[in-house]
């Protein structure tokens, strides 16, 4: 229907050209000469193409301006939208992010803490089991000083029988014996002060 009225609209603006040459009678005039037929005729014809113009085709162009800028607003509105929701996603994310971040050094540091009791428990085990075998040892060393003390009491004792038989040996002569025994004796204390 616009394109007709466009058709019609530009027919009779040739139309109205035509007539108004025919008019004048093609007669030679200036470019400046004022013709008076030809100006009535092209505001007549400029009338007619404006109203056809504002009834038909201003209002449908004017819909169309208005649908096209109503749509750009719309998309504009979205886009605003979308973009505050992406920043306040984005906030979100930082959010949880500094929160993992917060959670993970948390763990870290409990990972230390569990690592160090670990470490200390550790050593504190080690401590007691050295000092379990330090008395151990110590048990074993006096256990082996006395069977050396006991085996040393019975060389002792065999020592003072054999001096014993020897002096009975001897004839129970009274000096004699006196220095067996005493030489015997003064060995003894050697013996003894040797195994300490």
């Amino acid at each position: 229907m616009r394109t007709l009225s466009l058709s019609l609209a530009i027919l009779l603006t040739n139309v109205s050209a035509l007539l108004a040459q025919e008019a004048t009678g093609e007669q030679k005039t200036g470019l400046m000469d004022i013709r008076l037929n030809l100006m009535f005729w092209t505001l007549i014809i400029f009338g007619i193409l404006y109203f056809f113009l504002r009834k038909l085709a201003f209002p449908a162009i004017l819909s169309e301006v208005e649908k096209r800028e109503k749509a750009l607003q719309d998309a504009i509105d979205s886009a605003k939208r979308d973009r505050e929701e992406a920043q306040r996603l984005l906030e979100d994310h930082r959010r949880q992010i500094e929160a993992a971040r917060g959670d993970a050094q948390k763990l870290i540091a409990e990972g230390r803490a569990v690592a160090e009791k670990m470490r200390n428990d550790s050593l504190e085990q080690t401590r007691q089991e050295q000092q379990t075998m330090l008395e151990r040892a110590r048990r074993e060393i006096e256990t082996e000083r006395d069977r050396a003390i006991m085996q040393l009491r019975r060389e002792a004792v065999n020592l003072a029988i054999a001096g014993a038989s020897k002096v009975i040996d001897e004839n129970l002569d009274n000096t004699k014996n006196r220095q067996l025994v005493e030489s015997f004796l003064s060995s003894l204390p050697s013996l003894q002060a040797g195994n300490r």
